[in-house]
């Protein structure tokens, strides 16, 4: 008999759990910044804890380099919820059209910030040491398109003459933009 599915993961067999089902290690750890944006993130969603599957709730953990940035971002089925552990965080969304109002706020440890669901959103540590923060997100399996990767560095790349009317910059800038993915 086939595994019945949802949300797109199989669901297992009552028979066929365990406790490895609903547990996940290492949030203690901390996530390689040593990369372009600074940042590494760490998600405990559907895909590493089968047991979250219908749950409607996953969460990840975000390390931050000294000027390291999670840049500009969705989630398309989640709110989430932000946590600031160590350092300080700038964070910041944009409503939605026609008037996308940047809505910023300068956060410290302990201190909480909601991003609403699908909204694209931003955290940068402005301090000068490490940052922490855990995230709480709506969704067992909330998904992300980062804004830059997706349409810079999309395979196979999206014309340049679209990108250069959409963005109202020469074709040069869009190459050049492209090439940084």
């Amino acid at each position: 008999m086939a595994a019945v599915h949802v949300n797109g993961f199989a669901c297992k067999d009552i028979k066929n759990i365990s406790s490895e089902d609903f547990f996940f290690s290492g949030l203690d750890k901390v996530g390689n910044t040593s990369n372009k944006q600074g940042s590494a993130v760490t998600a405990v969603n559907v895909a590493q804890i089968p047991g979250l599957n219908t749950m409607g709730i996953s969460m990840a953990r975000i390390d931050y380099a000294p000027n390291g940035i999670n840049p500009p971002h969705t989630h398309p089925r989640a709110t989430e919820i932000l946590t600031v552990l160590e350092g300080s965080l700038f964070v910041g969304f944009v409503t939605s059209n026609p008037n996308n109002t940047l809505i910023t706020k300068n956060l410290n440890q302990g201190d909480v910030f909601v991003f609403p669901k699908g909204l694209v959103h931003f955290q940068f540590n402005n301090g000068t040491g490490n940052a922490v923060a855990l995230a709480g997100l709506s969704s067992q399996n909330p998904g992300v398109i980062t804004i830059g990767n997706t349409v810079f560095g999309s395979k196979p790349s999206i014309a340049d003459n679209i990108l250069a009317k959409a963005f109202q910059v020469n074709k040069e800038t869009v190459d050049l933009m492209q090439a940084q993915f």
